[in-house]
C-alpha cells in the first residue's frame, strides 16, 4: 500500500437517496482496513436523512466536512433535482479549491446545479438521461457509457456502474495492481463495456460452471488459447462455451481473453522490470509490435508511457 497521507474522502448524502449508491463508495472506501483512503459521510444539516425505500441514515457531519475532503462523491437520489444554494455554494467552493467531484448515478444533477458540469462530458443513469441533457443544456450528455472521467470531476451512470466508477479511482490514484486486489475483495460484479476507453481493464469474473475456466486461463494466458480449446478444458461444445459465456460475463470468450491478458500486461509493467518483449510473451499478446499496437488502443498510451506513469 503506498506510504502516503490518507486521501480524504467526503459521501454527500442529499434527502432521498438511493440506497445502493451510497452504499459503494462506503463499501469501496470506507470498509477497507488500513486502505488509503479515510472516509467521512455528511449531509447539509447533520441528522436523519431519508434513504429511498430503506430506513433514514444518521449522518453525524454537515456541509464542512466537504472543506477537507480530497474527493466529494455525491450519490444519486430517488427523483433526482436541484439540491439547495447551500449545497450548491458547498460543492462549487470544494471544485474551486481542487477538490475531485465525483457522481454517482443520478448525482450529476446535484454537481449539474453546482455548475461543475457546464461545457463538459457527463453520464447518468439512462432513465434521466434525456431530463440531464434538456435541464443542462450545456452538458455533453453520454447516456451510453459507464462513467465518464473529465479529470477532476467524474461523472457515473446508473446505481452499479458507481461501482466500476470507484474501482477507476482507485487505480487512478494508486495503480492497477491495487484497483485489481480491492475488486477480487469486493467480488465485484462484472464490468459492461460502454465504448469508451477510460473502463477498467479487468476481466470479468464468471460465476457458475465457469469459475474453474477462468482460473485455468489466467494461469495459461502464455498459451496461444482459442475457443475450441478452452471449450475442450471446460468440457463444452465450441457454441455453448460461447453461449455461456456470453450470458456469464456479456463477452465474447476472446474478447474477455484480451482483457484478462491486457490487465495482467499493465500489473507486470506497474510491477516489474520485465522488457515488452517478456511482457508480451508472458501476457499472450504475440510480438511486440503487436502488443505495443494493441495495448495504445485499449488503454489509450504506449506501454513505456504506461510504466513511466505507473511504476513504483
Amino acid at each position: 500500500m503506498p506510504d502516503q497521507a490518507p486521501h480524504r474522502v467526503a459521501v454527500l448524502v442529499l434527502d432521498n437517496v438511493l440506497a445502493l449508491d451510497l452504499g459503494i463508495p462506503l463499501q469501496v472506501f470506507g470498509s477497507w482496513l488500513d486502505g488509503p483512503y479515510r472516509l467521512t459521510v455528511c449531509a447539509e444539516q447533520p441528522g436523519l436523512v431519508p434513504v429511498h425505500g430503506s430506513p433514514a441514515i444518521s449522518v453525524e457531519h454537515g456541509l464542512e466536512s466537504l472543506k477537507s475532503a480530497d474527493t466529494v462523491v455525491v450519490p444519486g437520489q430517488a427523483e433526482p433535482r436541484a439540491p439547495s444554494a447551500a449545497v450548491c455554494s458547498a460543492l462549487a467552493a470544494s471544485a474551486d479549491r481542487g477538490a475531485r467531484m465525483v457522481s454517482i448515478c443520478s448525482g450529476a444533477f446535484a454537481l449539474a446545479a453546482a455548475g461543475l458540469l457546464d461545457g463538459r462530458r457527463a453520464t447518468t443513469h439512462w432513465w434521466h438521461a434525456a431530463s440531464l441533457a434538456k435541464q443542462y443544456p450545456q452538458i455533453t450528455v453520454e447516456p451510453k457509457v459507464l462513467y465518464v472521467d473529465e479529470g477532476d470531476v467524474l461523472t457515473s451512470a446508473g446505481v452499479a456502474a458507481g461501482l466500476d466508477l470507484c474501482l477507476h479511482l482507485i487505480r487512478r490514484d494508486f495503480g492497477a495492481r491495487i484497483a485489481n486486489q480491492r475488486a477480487r475483495m469486493l467480488v465485484a460484479a462484472p464490468h459492461r463495456t460502454g465504448g469508451q476507453a477510460q473502463y477498467i481493464d479487468l476481466p470479468v469474473r464468471p460465476v457458475g460452471g465457469l469459475t474453474e475456466l477462468y482460473e485455468w486461463a489466467l494461469s495459461n494466458l502464455h498459451e496461444p488459447l482459442t475457443v475450441d480449446r478452452l471449450a475442450q478444458q471446460a468440457g463444452l461444445s465450441r457454441r455453448t462455451l460461447i453461449r455461456r459465456f456470453n450470458t456469464e460475463t456479456g463477452q465474447p470468450p476472446m474478447r474477455w481473453l484480451l482483457e484478462a491478458r491486457l490487465s495482467h500486461a499493465r500489473e507486470l509493467l506497474e510491477s516489474t522490470d520485465l522488457t515488452v518483449t517478456a511482457v508480451a510473451r508472458r501476457c499472450g499478446l504475440g510480438t511486440p509490435a503487436n502488443f505495443r499496437a494493441l495495448f495504445k488502443v485499449h488503454v489509450g498510451v504506449p506501454p513505456s508511457t504506461y510504466r513511466d506513469a505507473f511504476s513504483g
